[in-house]
């Protein structure tokens, strides 16, 4: 896009001028990013600004981002303006407060940006830094660090100073704890990423996408074990949302806790470039029980939006079988990362629900306004595929088979 080769001049200029030498003095980090190329010995980077420290809190991504309604241009515009500085470390972190690993670690649990000064090896490299995964937000100009240091005394929360003096909590545990003390995911995914979470002899860097994940993953299970008792909502619902070129459909039936997330992006999108191709499908699911392992198709995607479904039941103190279809299209032109997912399924709750009379209703309703036909949607998710073999007991449609 032509915006962001802007937006990466602009970082360019503002570098120019703030850059003294090899040293950026007085920067302010609102967050961290840890690397997985070469795991265990990975790269530990300090996300900060460049010419705008009184703002680094906008910076760091999170829920607010959805809530001001960025834009994938804002994003980029915010990303291309945060320098990554990188310094190799092995991922084994337990007793490690010196240097830059340190220095990272006080940031990620400081309950705001802290000020540090950056002595940098060389000039930053200016290609935008991201991935087709979609899991973390794209990140701007990286550069090797030599040191880094806080010129600060930074504050850090009560909540995270018991997490982290107790060397015998399982990270699961202190993860759940945070959450329920207030902590949203964003928050906690910093912590974790910098090994400040869990047993002691455990306690490593955990690379920012698996982190996110990870937490999402955490929290989810905590949520969907305080409804496994819940009874269960009494009519089928469906709420839609749309956001940065993606519409989300949640459909939300009576029963035990079933959940399925179907991805369908469009030709043209940033993961299905050629626009004469073909619709990509993608879907994962689990049952009543929860998943045993991790997902094979739709990746961090399913545990955002999971966590969104799960936050609103749990909520209601309710359960549910539900089932999310996400539709990338073609003006999803870059990756902003799952954040974007996560948010626009919890803000759909806030929206007025339609009613169906029941899910099978509720798909066949839906149907005409995705790009799939219901054949295809049966023969790739396991909820739409029960409606096939209910239909046909009672007659529904040739049409529709």
């Amino acid at each position: 896009s032509y915006a962001v080769t802007e937006y990466l001049d602009d970082a360019r200029t503002r570098f120019d001028e703030t850059l003294s030498g090899d040293t950026m003095v007085g920067s302010t980090a609102p967050s961290v990013f840890v690397g997985r190329s070469s795991y265990p010995r990975v790269s530990a980077g300090l996300l900060a600004p460049v010419g705008d420290e009184d703002d680094a809190a906008d910076y760091a991504t999170t829920g607010e981002w959805y809530r001001q309604g960025y834009d994938i241009d804002d994003v980029f515009q915010r990303r291309t303006g945060l320098l990554n500085s990188t310094r190799r470390s092995n991922v084994d972190v337990h007793d490690v407060w010196d240097g830059f690993v340190g220095t990272q670690r006080e940031v990620a649990i400081a309950d705001r940006p802290v000020d540090i000064e950056l002595d940098l090896d060389g000039s930053p490299g200016f290609d935008l830094d991201g991935s087709l995964e979609d899991i973390a937000a794209p990140r701007g100009p990286r550069a090797s660090a030599d040191t880094a240091r806080v010129t600060e005394n930074p504050s850090v929360p009560r909540a995270i100073e018991k997490t982290l003096s107790d060397d015998d909590w399982r990270a699961e545990g202190a993860m759940t704890y945070l959450y329920r003390r207030g902590y949203d995911v964003y928050e906690i995914n910093n912590v974790l990423s910098v090994g400040a979470l869990g047993q002691g002899a455990h306690r490593r860097l955990v690379p920012t996408r698996w982190s996110i994940t990870a937490v999402d993953d955490t929290v989810g299970k905590y949520l969907r074990g305080t409804i496994r008792n819940a009874p269960s909502i009494d009519r089928t619902l469906v709420w839609h949302n749309s956001y940065v070129g993606n519409d989300y459909w949640i459909i939300a039936a009576p029963g035990e806790w079933e959940f399925e997330l179907l991805e369908l992006k469009a030709p043209g999108s940033i993961w299905n470039p050629d626009p004469n191709g073909r619709l990509y499908m993608a879907a994962d699911s689990e049952g009543y029980e929860g998943r045993t392992s991790y997902v094979e198709e739709t990746s961090g995607a399913y545990y955002a939006a999971r966590l969104g479904v799960l936050e609103e039941l749990a909520d209601r103190d309710r359960q549910a079988t539900v089932f999310v279809i996400r539709h990338a299209t073609n003006e999803y032109w870059a990756p902003v990362g799952v954040w974007q997912i996560r948010e626009s399924v919890r803000d759909a709750f806030s929206k007025e629900p339609a009613v169906a009379e029941t899910f099978h209703g509720a798909i066949r309703e839906l149907v005409p306004r995705l790009p799939v036909s219901m054949s295809d949607l049966r023969r790739k998710s396991t909820l739409a595929a029960g409606v096939q073999s209910d239909l046909s007991a009672f007659g529904g449609g040739k049409g529709d088979r």
